[in-house]
């Protein structure tokens, strides 16, 4: 059975979902979005005024606000399928927030602990372990496929464009529809 395009985007997000929800009850509210950011903080062990730490917060609380603003609803929470139209809406519409390119930039310059703006293998492991909590022992794979230059580390630019790749690319085996995962 062929995946359709729309379908692609769609088990992304839901994958998304599925890993931001906290505490399991089904909704996304603001709270999920600031345990994200808290687990990069303190993963990375950065101070509360660190730059990066305050771009985190700063970025996922927009973020929650463009999901709610696309979603149309009242409530301050989201369910899975209100969750997935707020993005795939939110994601296309940079009139506020790039979403896509700002997701990139502010985890990268986290994610990129000796800023030599490249991610080496051991610190996408150190993520995808300390962050997502994933010891899959196929998640390093997605590092391969990230690297797209095969130069052993991702930059920046194939790690934004990975980043774009999740929100917006309807090909299942672009390098960023593997984050959560292989569709």
């Amino acid at each position: 059975m062929t995946t359709t395009a729309q379908d692609v985007i769609t088990i992304k997000l839901e994958r998304s979902f599925d890993a931001l929800d906290a505490n399991r009850d089904g909704y996304l509210d603001e709270t999920d979005y600031q345990k994200l950011a808290d687990r990069y903080i303190e993963a990375y062990k950065l101070k509360k005024d660190d730059r990066r730490a305050r771009a985190l917060r700063a970025f996922y609380q927009t973020f929650w606000m463009e999901l709610l603003r696309h979603a149309g609803v009242w409530a301050d929470r989201l369910t899975k399928d209100q969750f997935v139209t707020a993005n795939r809406l939110a994601s296309v519409d940079t009139s506020r927030l790039n979403l896509a390119d700002g997701a990139g930039h502010v985890t990268f310059d986290v994610i990129d602990t000796d800023e030599d703006n490249t991610i080496s293998r051991d610190e996408f492991a150190r993520c995808l372990k300390d962050v997502w909590k994933s010891d899959a022992p196929d998640a390093m794979d997605a590092f391969t496929m990230l690297d797209t230059d095969g130069d052993g580390a991702i930059s920046r630019v194939e790690f934004v464009r990975a980043v774009r790749e999740h929100f917006l690319s309807d090909n299942p085996d672009a390098p960023g529809s593997l984050f959560f995962g292989h569709v």
